[in-house]
């Protein structure tokens, strides 16, 4: 009996087995990331890389984090480059280097496990021409680089470690005094009101002639070399490459920014983690600028400055660049902390056009979807599409369109006590930037202090912004100044104060099923001379005069109120 229960047991087996063999795996299909895209978009092209492949251990690195391995890997990547390129392994352990210069045809390569920790000596990145910030300048040679390459990959689940704490200076308010005291007896140069670190005297100096990081009043390379300690570089830097891949690696603690492709075409990021602490001054995440045919997937961020960040240049050079950041579908990303989840600008004096966002989440970010400006950069963002967007706990505004970017990060604008712009009309020229066409839906925010953010100019409105099925709770509500064509439907906002709804100088606004728990008056207060055809339909107003507050210099017959 037990020989026939075996024997019939035997031959289900070999079925079953057969059976299965037979049959097709079954997948979990991914879904197709450029369908439902609104423009059109080329599919991206990724890098072949050839069949070759080499360890670093096989050119001398050694693990430990005690001995360069920087000739050892320029070696290992030259080896394979002679092969017509190839892929260069880091296996587990921890690899010191100084800069790794990328090459054609090339896969960087790390393992689980392997940690590259790049070394704070600073001697060994020379300053080089490259551009930051928008402008053209010298720094310090980006810890993996490359320029006018194709074909290039960094892959892997290993860790990049740019040892940013030895070039940034740091606040102390962003310190505990424990850590702060640490911070000082480790050396470096506080400053007169001792509420900022220095790593270094000519990192002090750099710092009182530079705009926005970069010193304008330096010209030759002579002069940048006396403040080469300020001039800290970008994580990695991409410069005028094509088809290009990153997937895998962790990228944190860099100097600048984390990512920078600039003016490169094909690109391609995910499956990736940035990671920065929160007090990182120009700590962001990714900075793709001047790219054309981009995306970025299923990535994480957590950085001290922007997440994902779209730029094309500053002011003139950036407008003589005339390269937009075109194409860039950003789809299934996590932004942890920074100051936007998905920022446009400020600098984007080439323009921006055709942009996708959609299943992103951003937790804490100082602001959500953020697109900042100001008169000078010149420059279109128009064409950008966002949908199905989450976010949680956001300081200041969910949604900011903001077209008076002064420089600082919207928590320190509201500490410095920013207030409303004056109305002042200046001429349309070259300089003026213009932003239209967005087109937003699908959107909710748990806790914000300002749930959409609407400021255009007065010589150049906001247009046609087109909003539907948002769902915010926020201190204040939605304020919109100096737009046109602006079109919202199925608006949700649970505030604490009023108005809900606060206009101001926008033309041609319809607003349609406004949703609101507000017990405070007024509901919705428009405001302005330049004010010209609000539409106001299905808002389940039951007092008017009470609950729509219109200012005594809004043109007649300006605000039409709707069933």
């Amino acid at each position: 009996m037990n020989v026939l229960k075996t024997t019939i047991t035997l031959v289900a087996t070999t079925f079953f087995a057969v059976f299965a063999a037979s049959q097709p795996v079954k997948t979990t299909q991914q879904p197709d990331l450029y369908a439902g895209i609104e423009f059109e978009m080329p599919r991206v092209q990724e890098p072949v890389i050839p069949a070759n492949s080499v360890l670093i251990t096989d050119f001398g690195a050694k693990s430990g984090g005690q001995e360069l391995c920087t000739q050892a890997i320029r070696d290992a990547i030259n080896a394979v480059a002679k092969k017509g390129g190839g892929k260069v392994i880091f296996p587990r352990g921890m690899w010191l280097t100084g800069p790794i210069i990328l090459k054609s045809n090339i896969e960087l390569y790390t393992e689980s496990g392997a940690l590259v920790v790049f070394s704070t000596d600073k001697s060994l990145y020379p300053l080089v021409e490259t551009n930051f910030e928008g402008f053209n300048t010298f720094r310090c040679m980006s810890p993996i680089n490359g320029r006018n390459l194709e074909n290039i990959a960094l892959t892997g689940n290993g860790i990049f470690d740019g040892s940013g704490e030895a070039w940034r200076a740091v606040k102390k308010e962003k310190l505990t005094e424990n850590q702060w005291k640490t911070l000082v007896l480790s050396g470096g140069v506080v400053s007169e009101n001792g509420k900022t670190w220095y790593p270094s005297q000519q990192f002090r100096d750099g710092e009182k002639q530079a705009e926005m990081n970069v010193p304008r009043n330096l010209k030759t390379k002579a002069e940048f070399e006396n403040i080469r300690d300020f001039l800290r570089p970008v994580m990695v830097s991409l410069i005028s490459c094509k088809k290009v891949l990153i997937d895998g690696p962790t990228f944190q603690n860099s100097p600048a920014w984390c990512l920078h492709p600039l003016m490169c075409e094909d690109f391609t990021l995910r499956n990736t983690a940035v990671r920065n602490p929160w007090y990182s001054q120009n700590g962001d995440g990714i900075d793709i600028e001047s790219c054309k045919n981009s995306i970025i997937h299923d990535c994480t961020f957590d950085v001290g400055d922007d997440g994902i960040c779209i730029k094309s240049g500053k002011d003139k050079e950036g407008r003589d660049r005339k390269m937009p950041n075109e194409n860039l579908i950003v789809k299934n990303c996590i932004v942890f902390h920074g100051h936007g989840g998905v920022t446009v600008g400020s600098e984007m004096s080439s323009g921006v056009k055709n942009l996708h966002v959609s299943n992103c989440t951003f937790i804490g970010t100082d602001v959500g979807l953020r697109f900042k400006s100001n008169r000078g950069r010149g420059g279109v963002v128009e064409n950008i599409y966002i949908s199905n967007v989450e976010m949680m706990n956001i300081p200041t505004q969910a949604i900011s369109f903001n077209l008076y970017y002064s420089g600082r990060s919207a928590s320190e604008d509201l500490e410095a006590g920013t207030g409303g712009q004056p109305l002042v009309l200046l001429p349309v020229t070259e300089e003026t930037p213009q932003f239209k066409n967005i087109f937003i839906r699908d959107v909710n925010c748990k806790g914000a202090m300002t749930g959409i953010f609407l400021q255009g100019l007065p010589e150049m409105n906001l247009e046609n912004v087109q909003l539907e099925n948002i769902n915010m709770e926020a201190d204040y509500g939605l304020i919109c100044s100096d737009a046109t064509e602006v079109k919202i439907k199925n608006l949700t906002l649970i505030t604490k104060k009023s108005p809900v709804v606060d206009l101001k100088n926008s033309k041609d606004v319809v607003i349609e099923d406004l949703n609101t728990q507000s017990v405070n008056f007024p509901v919705i207060k428009v405001a302005g001379s330049m004010t010209e055809n609000i539409v106001l339909k299905n808002l389940s107003i039951t007092d008017a005069d009470k609950q729509i507050l219109i200012g005594k210099d809004v043109p007649k017959d300006a605000v039409n109120l709707e069933k």
